[in-house]
């Protein structure tokens, strides 16, 4: 059975979320629906995507009470930007990072919370050289915001995922 449906839930969830975004639930939509979420759901099976080996779960809590705080603090900061208009010089600016995270599901997560930070972006992944390049709207201190990535986050999330 897992053959022929590799990911049911997956495949349930596509064909619901299709008909949802149908005007009209008709035979046809309902059977186009499944068609699609079938070969979605097979073709995540064949990417056969990591599976992460979480070490130490009670830390999860942790980042996500920092993260939840930071992005409060980031976005109050931005809405002062914003507000601020022309009125304030413009310091944004990009960083090149070096990380010691090397877990995919770590990097991911990593990305995630700088992107999903107001006034951020993950803009590159370089496995090369193990370094990130991300954008800054307020970039005052290069060092301080690494400083806060590294100490903040990618500790965290080595003692989580390595």
């Amino acid at each position: 059975m897992s053959r022929l449906f590799p990911h049911p839930l997956l495949t349930v969830a596509l064909t619901l979320m299709w008909l949802l975004l149908q005007q009209s639930a008709g035979l046809g939509h309902i059977l186009l629906g499944f068609v699609v979420a079938f070969a979605a759901s097979h073709a995540m099976a064949r990417l056969q995507p990591h599976k992460p080996r979480i070490r130490r779960p009670g830390l999860v809590l942790k980042l996500l009470a920092e993260v939840t705080l930071d992005i409060i603090r980031s976005n109050i900061a931005v809405t002062r930007i914003v507000l601020a208009g022309e009125r304030r010089k413009a310091t944004a600016g990009f960083i090149k990072m070096p990380l010691e995270l090397r877990d995919p599901a770590g990097l991911a997560v990593l990305s995630c919370i700088i992107t999903a930070t107001p006034g951020s972006a993950w803009l590159e992944y370089s496995p090369a050289e193990s370094s990130v390049l991300i954008h800054v709207l307020d970039l005052i201190d290069e060092g301080e915001w690494i400083d806060t990535i590294k100490r903040r986050y990618e500790t965290l999330l080595l003692e989580i995922f390595q």
